[in-house]
Formats: structure tokens, sequence, C-alpha cells
């Protein structure tokens, strides 16, 4: 018997232009809903890599990896089973468009964040106080 473990996925809180980069669900779950862009972690490829991947893949960005912000593993946390997200804070480059996954793309201050999918909410929560640092430096 095969043992079944947690999907491992990431997250990227995106600073662009002193703002927060969220994409709009185009997929249950959460359909419609703003969330930080990420996704599945592939076979063969570290979750630096898959961050790079999936913001380019749902937002068109470049990014550079900043700092590791932390792991989030609440059994509860996707509706679709259990994952274990790495999530990372990350400065972005270009110009921001729907793509893959996202429906739409959204520029927001750090004190005006919409109603998030998943537990991305408290990430944001968590990041607030090395969002805060970055945002001073601009």
């Amino acid at each position: 018997m095969v043992p079944i473990t947690p999907k491992l996925t990431v997250d990227a809180v995106i600073i662009l232009n002193g703002k927060i980069v969220l994409i709009k669900r185009k997929n249950p779950p959460y359909q419609g809903n703003f969330a930080l862009p990420g996704g599945f972690v592939e076979i063969g490829e570290t979750t630096e890599e898959a961050t790079v991947r999936e913001v380019h893949e749902e937002t068109g960005l470049s990014i550079k990896i900043i700092k590791l912000l932390g792991v989030y593993s609440d059994p509860l946390r996707d509706p679709r089973g259990h994952t274990v997200s790495v999530c990372y804070l990350v400065s972005g480059e270009g110009e921001p468009k729907a793509d893959s996954d996202a429906e739409d793309i959204g520029l927001f201050d750090i004190t005006d964040m919409p109603q998030m999918a998943f537990d991305h909410n408290m990430i944001i929560d968590h990041a607030r106080d090395d969002i805060d640092a970055i945002l001073s430096k601009m």
C-alpha cells in the first residue's frame, strides 16, 4: 500500500510598485475570489523554481525571491485535500496580466486587502512586518 501524503504547494506574496499582487481565481475552489499566486510543485522542481514558474504562469511577472515567509500545513487549508504550502516574499517585475488559472489581476495596498481564498489573509498578516519593512524603503 502506498502511503498518502500531503501535496506540496507554493504561494507568493508579490510586491510590485508598492502594492501586493493578487489573482482572481478562474477555477474552483474559491472561483472568483482573490488569492496569492501559487500552485502545485512539480516532480523534480524546487519550491523556489515552482514559485517562479507559477507566478509567471498566472501573472506574466518575473520575480526575485526575497525571503521564505513560512510553511503553512493546516490539513484543512485547502478543500481539495491536505496541502503543505511553502510561501515566499518576492519582488515583481513587468506588467501583470491574468493568465493560466487567473481570471483577473488585482494590485492592493497592504492596508486594504480583500477577503482571500484559502488561508491567504493569514499569510499576509504573518508577513506584515516584512512587507512594511520593504515598503518603507520604496
